[in-house]
């Protein structure tokens, strides 16, 4: 049966290894497991940042502003709620 991981191998500064092995102890979990999470959640985080950016460049080409926002998730609501019934 083939792998279905890759092994990837990088090196740390002692300080942030030591940080990392009492991190993953804390929580009882392998080194592995958790930086498996971290880098999901980072790529996570970069995808979020990539979408919000989006969203506000998209916004300002329509000419939203902050201020907008509020009355429009209002409007939409009583919209969706009114469709709903």
């Amino acid at each position: 049966m083939p792998r279905t991981t890759r092994t990837i191998t990088f090196s740390l500064p002692p300080e942030m290894a030591e940080r990392l092995d009492q991190a993953m102890q804390g929580q009882g979990r392998s080194r592995s497991e958790f930086l498996r999470e971290a880098v999901v959640r980072y790529i996570e985080e970069c995808e979020w940042r990539q979408l919000l950016q989006y969203g506000e460049q998209r916004a300002r080409e329509q000419g939203i502003g902050p201020e907008d926002v509020a009355s429009m998730v209002e409007e939409y609501r009583a919209e969706a709620g009114a469709s709903q019934t």
